[in-house]
């Protein structure tokens, strides 16, 4: 693109986008009188599932706003928490997302995963049919049109990636109401209703189970149920703060 040029300033937690903003936290653009401030944004590395306000000399616009030589562009990160009108707020996340996935599950939010690679176009294609939140670090994924609605997940570790997609959504918290394998929601199970899926000692220890109504798989507090207990205690214990 080139042509006449606009001043462009970003909010700080979107320079991890644009590193030839940095250290100003601002940059210049060109313009050509027929692109949209939304495609000069992503052009400069931001997308659009990122951004909040857009503010040209003071004034919101829209992102399909034609910016003209000489303005100052002022790119707002999304706000928290953001609302996903239209939907129940549900997730789809790609095949890099897989310990993030299994603990929002674990929180009983509803969360799809694709554990192979179907390609960028396929998934935006589910995001849109399902209407589901697709969250990616892949940000080519997360500038297609077809995305129902999208975020970048910029940490990669689970914790931290949790934290925060708690922290943007505020989705609601239904502990232990999901299968952490297939996202199907679980029900009481008897002993004799999951026993071929115990060995003797589980057998003899539990009585308290649950199974997935999709899948099948039983459930029980078992060896790793105190390490669960703890990120759902603390996922919780956040929640409630920020309310």
């Amino acid at each position: 693109m080139n042509g006449p040029e606009i001043h462009v300033a970003f909010d700080p937690e979107l320079l991890l986008f644009v590193p030839r903003a940095r250290p100003t936290g601002a940059t210049k653009a060109a313009t050509d009188g027929v692109s949209s401030l939304g495609h000069v944004v992503e052009s400069l590395g931001v997308p659009l599932t990122e951004v909040g306000a857009l503010l040209v000399d003071g004034r919101e616009v829209p992102a399909g706003h034609v910016p003209a030589a000489g303005e100052s562009v002022t790119v707002r990160a999304v706000e928290h928490p953001q609302r996903v009108p239209g939907a129940p707020l549900r997730f789809l996340l790609d095949v890099h997302l897989g310990t993030l996935a299994r603990r929002l599950r674990l929180l009983g939010v509803d969360t799809a995963y694709e554990s192979t690679d179907i390609g960028d176009p396929a998934l935006a294609a589910r995001s849109a049919a399902e209407q589901r939140v697709m969250l990616s670090r892949d940000r080519g994924l997360l500038r297609r049109r077809e995305l129902w609605a999208g975020a970048f997940v910029y940490s990669t570790r689970p914790e931290e990636q949790l934290a925060y997609v708690l922290d943007r959504f505020r989705p609601e918290l239904r502990p232990w109401s999901r299968c952490t394998a297939c996202n199907g929601l679980l029900r009481r199970a008897t002993k004799d209703e999951v026993a071929d899926q115990l060995k003797g000692g589980t057998h003899r220890t539990y009585d308290v189970f649950a199974q997935c109504g999709e899948c099948g798989r039983a459930y029980w507090k078992g060896a790793h149920h105190e390490q669960l207990v703890a990120i759902v205690e603390q996922a919780v214990a956040a929640h409630s703060e920020r309310r």
